[in-house]
């Protein structure tokens, strides 16, 4: 938990795009922190002493048995409080007012109308397009409530109870197609719950350091590796933080990108003199993955032996009583099933959900606070080389979930030439910084091809690349035709295995960035 002395706690109800009303305020300089409304009791409000409160959408009815619910001590603790979607329905609910399913549902753009002054709309036109997605609406307000705002099938779009501070919306203001939204929740936290708008990442630096400091003591850390962003960050501010009592430990699992090995150990020994043990593990990692084809198993396998290995190296190290990796707020959140909170599983993390009792160590997760760009701006402030902190996000499994159905070496190494090239080809038109995330994925589909006047029958490969802010949403990249002309050439000339190569242009949702 955050010991920052003003933050804004954000009640998840389990919408997926909770994580979205983080980002909008801590690009506006509030700290905030995400938690399940059922991990929520008193002694946790009387301990994180939240200056606001937002309670999110979700997919519940409050008609449901059983269906979520505030904490009634929220209502009762004198700050301000923000429901968005189902998060205004069980305001209402709670409050004595009552919610109805509604005949004329709303999905997608909608216009309010402003129809009551309010500090929540502070700076805004009379009529404004929002993003609506719901079924049920208020029927009846609780005591002390207006009207502020309404739309053709919500009349009730926007409330409020001046008096005490409770505020309710029915359309979401956390995504981008509520394009008002962002200065909707600036003018809560800013103007109605009187935050200074001064989280900084170097204040954030300087609370980590302390706090990192503080748990290890004198202890020894084993830092994982991967060569990523995230875990590089980590490596860089750990040892900003207790020098020469951390020792890297990258394990090459044979499944990264072309080169990248190279790269990370040259940079990490040579720049920043971090003790370094480079594992070379890719025969023990391919051994593995043998014959496995669901990509809940690879993932499972791959994290497993992540673990086998750091338990190996830490003996071999001597005494390290700590082992630091580069956890973020969405592994956290992804990975928590409606049993543990409300969100939807979406895929497992193999980072995420402790160690095993028999390693005896300590987890040091510096950075499960925060989100990618983040993570970039703390590595800025660190000093990382900028192209390295720009570097496109690489999952924990690396290529092994590029390569849907079995993992073999002759795939990976397809794989690396031809990613390889798609980057270069990026790069080259100048369009890598234009680009949240782009990769290759071999697909365990052979075609007939016509190559040198001969029939082929190879690999497809399928080209992504993607635009996003936060990587919960995403769309697909639109490529100058004459672009992936370039790039499809030069990999069919200069791979042998691939005769066929398709770009990929599913958003996110209903996909995921990855194809596993």
């Amino acid at each position: 938990m955050s010991t920052s002395q003003q933050h804004v706690l954000i009640v998840d109800f389990g919408s997926q795009v909770t994580q979205l009303i983080a980002r909008r305020l801590r690009e506006s300089g509030v700290y905030c922190e995400i938690h399940p409304y059922n991990r929520i009791d008193d002694a946790f409000l009387a301990a994180y002493a939240p200056k606001a409160i937002i309670l999110s959408g979700g997919p519940a009815s409050v008609h449901w048995d059983d269906s979520p619910r505030a904490p009634q001590r929220i209502f009762d603790l004198g700050v301000p409080v923000l429901g968005i979607c189902y998060g205004q329905q069980t305001m209402c609910a709670q409050l004595g007012g009552a919610v109805a399913a509604s005949d004329s549902r709303e999905f997608g753009r909608a216009e309010i109308e402003i129809i009551e002054a309010s500090p929540l709309f502070a700076g805004l036109s009379p009529n404004e397009t929002v993003w609506m997605s719901h079924g049920d609406r208020v029927e009846a307000l609780p005591e002390g409530f207006v009207v502020i705002a309404k739309s053709d099938n919500a009349p009730y779009a926007a409330i409020a109870d001046n008096k005490r501070q409770f505020y309710a919306v029915q359309f979401h203001p956390e995504v981008v197609h509520t394009p008002c939204g962002a200065q909707i929740l600036r003018n809560f936290t800013h103007e109605i719950a009187g935050l200074g708008g001064d989280w900084t990442m170097a204040a954030f630096k300087d609370k980590e350091i302390a706090k990192i400091r503080k748990q290890v003591g004198a202890g020894r850390v084993i830092c994982g590796l991967s060569g990523g962003v995230d875990s590089s960050v980590v490596a860089v501010l750990l040892h900003e933080a207790i020098g020469e009592q951390l020792t890297c430990v990258f394990v090459d699992t044979g499944l990264m990108r072309a080169q990248e090995a190279d790269e990370v150990v040259t940079m990490f020994r040579d720049h920043y003199n971090i003790p370094l043990v480079h594992v070379d593990a890719g025969d023990e990692f391919l051994g593995k993955l043998a014959g496995v084809t669901d990509p809940e198993k690879k993932r499972k396998i791959i994290g497993g032996l992540f673990i086998d290995v750091f338990e190996r190296e830490a003996k071999a190290v001597g005494g390290a009583e700590f082992l630091a990796q580069g956890t973020l707020y969405p592994d956290v959140i992804e990975s928590v099933s409606f049993d543990g909170g409300p969100s939807v599983t979406i895929k497992s993390h193999h980072n995420v959900g402790g160690l095993p009792a028999r390693m005896n160590m300590q987890l040091v997760e510096p950075l499960r606070e925060l989100f990618k760009d983040e993570v970039r701006n703390l590595g800025r402030e660190l000093g990382l080389p900028p192209h390295f902190v720009g570097r496109h996000p690489f999952p924990g499994p690396g290529l092994a979930i590029r390569i849907p159905g079995e993992i073999t070496p002759e795939r990976v190494a397809i794989l690396q030439k031809a990613d390889a090239i798609y980057l270069d080809e990026i790069k080259k038109a100048g369009l890598y910084d234009d680009i949240w995330q782009a990769f290759a994925v071999l697909l365990p589909v052979r075609t007939v091809g016509v190559m040198g006047d001969e029939r082929t029958y190879e690999y497809v490969l399928a080209l992504r690349a993607v635009t996003s802010t936060d990587g919960m949403t995403a769309d697909y990249y639109p490529f100058d035709h004459k672009v992936l002309g370039r790039m499809s050439t030069r990999i069919i000339n200069e791979v042998r295995g691939i005769n066929r190569v398709v770009y990929d242009v599913t958003s996110k949702p209903p996909g995921t960035i990855e194809w596993e």
